[in-house]
């Protein structure tokens, strides 16, 4: 055995990790490097239910506000009219400035204010757009007519009949009222202050002479771009969920639903619809432990709509009945999103890694609430881990180190065997028997580590609260790359004093490989978030005083038996 023995022995266990990933993705599990998963069991046998609960009569085309998309040819002929009637209408709170759109009474523009845009900081975020080159609206509707009419859905007209238009107090209430169909229906939506959560609620009077069976369908609408400045170097999910607590969280690629491949429960009593991007995402919650049906569609070419639709139940003649919703829109912060509806917060999708990234993230919270700096929280929680596997960093360096010292004699008993591997391999077992070598003790104890390495990665690239987080002088956004490039050229310089640190390879394509890994490793960094690369310089340069204490220690034992 030699070091080339030890790194196949982590390729060997790098090709394993590699083909549990592909197992769990096989199996509908979420991919532990990022990518999009395939989706869990379909339901979509379930599918004709929903049509007959009205599901096919929902408009499927594009909004009378977006105009110049290909709209299916399924939108009713009102959509014009609907359209040249369209006003926006503006809505400004502590934490949004919204714009609704009268037709359909339909959220048209959503600006986060608290957080700046990827492509301005002098801008708000834009989550919501219908702009020439943007679509992402959240729209409701009322469906279920009899065959020739139309109840309210998000292509009819609606009236703005509330008046204020700027939150004053703890509450605001924009509402907006249609009738169609011999129905009316009143939508209100409840703003409050500091929240991401508008309630949303919908009255459906039937004014006809006859009993109805509406349904209310609540729906987001988008297309399949990318949000700006996303990464080549490392991928997050865009795209339609669904969950369930049948099947809880699914995730569907937009390149599913064009092939008619999507998959996802499409018949629930619980759980919510969203759309989901790197920090962000919105989601229609409705009643719990109520039937509803799930649909996830293309509209037009680059245009999908994931949907949800819940029957009322038979109205009679002169009365209503009301359903209550909760719309999220905002950025992915767990504990609001958790108090909103179950599983909701895993739209922060750890993967199989849940299970250590959970406690890792609400460590990381903790730390904040105490250093109130997210970089400091990111050095001090590296330090705090790499202090809990001291013990097995200890036994890897301490192994290492005594490799980096018997190597001049494993060089010698190469040139003395020359070719003859069996004894040499026979040779190299006795000297490590005689010295107490585990050729491998170096490589082991590391692999233990990898899994809670790789947890904390995710959790510092899908927390929000990087987004626009200082840490010191020129990082003034641990989500954005160093935009002097000063941590990815340290940590290249760490990962060199590492391998100057470990057993120098006897094979020189193995030493010319190890030091050209810094460079291949530093430079994909260039292009990672700062709070990603801050954690590598920390986890590196703690590694080196580690290794570098353990190899003193080594050195004074060593002298003290030649004593």
């Amino acid at each position: 055995m030699d070091i080339r023995r030890t790194i196949l022995w982590m390729i060997f266990s790098f090709s394993l990790l590699l083909l549990w990933n592909n197992w769990q993705v096989y199996n509908g599990q979420p991919s532990l490097f990022g990518g999009s998963p395939a989706n869990t069991e379909v339901a979509a046998n379930n599918a004709p239910a929903a049509a007959s609960q009205g599901e096919a009569a929902v408009p499927a085309g594009v909004p009378a506000a977006a105009p110049g998309n290909n709209a299916d040819p399924a939108v009713p002929a009102t959509a014009d009219a609907a359209q040249s009637e369209s006003q926006k209408v503006n809505i400004r709170t502590d934490v949004y400035n919204l714009t609704f759109d009268t037709t359909g009474a339909q959220l048209v523009r959503a600006e986060l204010l608290a957080y700046s845009s990827e492509e301005d900081a002098s801008k708000p975020m834009v989550l919501l757009d219908n702009s020439g080159t943007s679509t992402y609206l959240a729209q409701t509707g009322v469906v279920g007519a009899p065959q020739g009419e139309s109840f309210p859905t998000h292509l009819t007209p609606f009236q703005l009949v509330s008046s204020e238009r700027e939150l004053t107090g703890n509450d605001l209430q924009v509402v907006f009222e249609a009738v169609s169909g011999g129905v009316r229906v009143v939508k209100t939506y409840t703003l409050h202050r500091g929240s991401y959560d508008i309630d949303v609620r919908h009255d459906v009077y039937n004014l006809n002479d006859q009993p109805i069976d509406p349904s209310v369908y609540l729906q987001l609408t988008r297309d399949g771009n990318d949000p700006p400045n996303t990464s080549f170097f490392y991928s997050t999910f865009t795209g339609p969920a669904v969950y369930s607590s049948e099947e809880h969280y699914q995730k569907i690629d937009f390149s599913d639903i064009d092939k008619g491949k999507a998959k996802y429960v499409a018949q629930a009593n619980d759980g919510w619809i969203g759309m989901v991007q790197h920090y962000f995402a919105t989601a229609w919650v409705p009643p719990a432990e109520q039937p509803r049906f799930n649909e996830v569609l293309k509209l037009a070419d680059n245009l999908y709509a994931v949907r949800t639709i819940q029957p009322l139940g038979t109205v009679a003649p002169g009365e209503h009945k009301t359903i209550n919703a909760d719309l999220w829109l905002g950025p992915q912060d767990q504990e609001a999103m958790q108090a909103v509806a179950p599983g909701l917060d895993v739209v922060v999708d750890y993967g199989f890694l849940t299970i250590i990234s959970k406690p890792l993230f609400k460590l990381m919270t903790w730390l904040h609430g105490f250093l109130g700096n997210w970089g400091w929280t990111i050095v001090v929680l590296t330090l705090l881990i790499k202090l809990v596997f001291y013990p097995l960093s200890a036994a890897s360096y301490r192994s290492m180190a005594k490799m980096k010292q018997v190597t001049p004699r494993l060089q010698a008993l190469r040139e003395k065997f020359g070719d003859d591997r069996v004894k040499l391999n026979q040779a190299m077992m006795e000297m490590y028997r005689t010295e107490k070598i585990n050729p491998l003790g170096g490589c082991l104890p590391m692999l233990v580590q990898i899994p809670v390495f790789i947890a904390l990665y995710w959790v510092l690239l899908g927390s929000v609260e990087m987004r626009g987080a200082p840490w010191i002088l020129w990082i003034n956004d641990l989500s954005a790359r160093d935009p002097w490039f000063i941590l990815p050229a340290i940590m290249m310089a760490t990962m060199f004093l590492q391998i100057k640190l470990n057993p120098t390879p006897p094979d020189p394509m193995q030493a010319r490989i190890m030091m050209i890994m810094p460079l291949v490793f530093g430079g994909m960094m260039f292009f990672f978030p700062a709070g990603l690369v801050l954690y590598w310089c920390v986890n590196n340069a703690v590694s080196i005083a580690q290794q570098r204490y353990i190899m003193h220690k080594l050195d004074k034992e060593t002298r003290a038996a030649q004593r």
